[in-house]
């Protein structure tokens, strides 16, 4: 089948990877693409916020399935624009998107269903968000309403900062609209999860196996919020017991909500999770793959992913299962100049075709551009350094002897990717991540 991935990051360049390694797959296209994805894809210029245009080349391409990396697409509605078309297309629709797009939407969201997570309050004006921030202790969570590309988090631990937070979001407007509204929320103490599901809407799932962001700037989670600076997958991260808590807490009880919203989900949901002493609880949803979390995942991927999409569009997830290898995977993410904020760009990337002939080692590629026979910054984040290996520790030191090999002037990165992890005890047996839905599916 032809297939097409819409987005430019390295969430979707390691689909493209993973979708070519398919016996099903013909021909693949990105839209619109980086460098390292026109290696792998044949990529086409597109507007991801307009649904429309995003059809069109759907339709021109013949596309038989469509597969949505980030989230701006799915908050525009491309998902409802294909699905009237009768095209297939992987995601959720636009009003199951306010997952994500609405931060306001998923805390009430998650306290109309009982789903745990961290008290709060919303606030509509500046005044209004300082008085109720005073309620809360420090340090306390300033989160913007709308989408800020994982930058509309802010954790304040002084008043003063506070203040600055919300005189940038709501009266600056240093975000857009996007904070305009503002949720205040108790500042949650424990260790960050990402557990993402594949899902089809009649209320099956097919867990992928955990794994953790390192959203802060810099080493010791120090510094402002980013998009990820590098992430890492391993089975230990994850108790069984406590991964069927999670499903049985909060992923059961956010399909079946949405259900009864009018909205079934299907595509990959994302739970953000801090693993609290009361047990864990949702941070923030998306709506999609994690970015740079889909990068090891998708490195320890044995199944064939194009069946399990398959079976998501056809609502059969009950019946599958996820082969993984039992191996971790890391990836440390190079980053330009001034990023988070506006970066440099235009910079000759150095040693990257080196690194990714040693053994074991995969380059995502998410701010590049060909120009000129060299290969060139051209984004904030510029490329995800990604390593398997049998054991985490080895795992993260392959990617950073990768790592050591490429340069670009203004480069920076954190230094300790995957450090939490080696806390953690043996992976899972064999690899397998058992559904614990199988049989058990739902009639939408």
């Amino acid at each position: 089948m032809n297939i097409l991935v819409l987005g430019s990051g390295g969430r979707e360049h390691a689909l493209v990877y993973k979708l070519r390694e398919s016996q099903l797959t013909d021909d693949i296209f990105c839209a619109p693409g980086n460098a390292g994805i026109a290696t792998e894809a044949e990529c086409f210029p597109v507007d991801l916020t307009r649904p429309a245009d995003m059809l069109r080349l759907a339709n021109e391409l013949n596309a038989e399935l469509t597969v949505v990396g980030p989230e701006a697409p799915l908050a525009a509605g491309v998902v409802d624009e294909f699905q009237k078309a009768g095209r297939a297309i992987l995601g959720p629709t636009r009003q199951a998107a306010r997952l994500e797009s609405s931060k306001i939407f998923a805390k009430q969201f998650m306290q109309r269903y009982g789903i745990p997570t961290a008290r709060f309050a919303v606030a509509e004006s500046f005044e209004e968000a300082a008085r109720a921030a005073r309620e809360f202790p420090l340090p306390v969570v300033i989160k913007a309403e709308g989408l800020a590309a994982g930058k509309g988090v802010v954790v304040a631990r002084t008043r003063e900062e506070v203040e600055l937070t919300l005189e940038a979001f709501m009266r600056r407007r240093a975000l857009g609209e996007a904070g305009a509204r503002v949720v205040i929320e108790e500042c949650l103490v424990g260790e960050e999860m990402s557990f993402i599901v594949l899902a089809d809407a009649r209320g099956g799932i097919l867990p992928l196996p955990p794994a953790q962001d390192h959203k802060a700037l810099l080493e010791g989670d120090l510094g402002p919020n980013t998009g990820g600076m590098g992430a890492y997958s391993d089975d230990a991260l994850l108790a069984p017991a406590l991964r069927q808590d999670i499903i049985r807490q909060i992923v059961l009880p956010t399909l079946r909500g949405m259900e009864a919203e009018g909205a079934p989900y299907q595509g990959f949901l994302y739970c953000g999770l801090m693993l609290t002493a009361e047990g864990p609880k949702v941070l923030e949803y998306n709506v999609r793959l994690g970015d740079p979390e889909a990068q090891p995942m998708l490195m320890r991927l044995r199944s064939d992913l194009v069946e399990l999409l398959k079976a998501s569009l056809e609502g059969n997830l009950t019946s599958v299962q996820g082969r993984w290898s039992p191996n971790p995977a890391v990836t440390v993410v190079l980053a330009s100049k001034g990023y988070p904020g506006p970066p440099e760009t235009g910079k000759v990337i150095e040693g990257y075709e080196a690194a990714e002939s040693q053994g074991g080692v995969k380059i995502f590629h998410a701010g590049t551009v060909f120009r000129e026979g060299q290969l060139l910054t051209a984004g904030g984040r510029v490329l995800g350094v990604t390593a398997i290996a049998p054991d985490l520790p080895s795992a993260v030191a392959r990617a950073y002897a990768a790592v050591e090999m490429i340069h670009f002037e203004g480069m920076h990165y954190r230094r300790d990717i995957g450090a939490k992890g080696l806390r953690h005890s043996t992976p899972m047996p064999e690899g397998l991540s058992p559904n614990p839905l199988q049989g058990q599916g739902r009639s939408s």
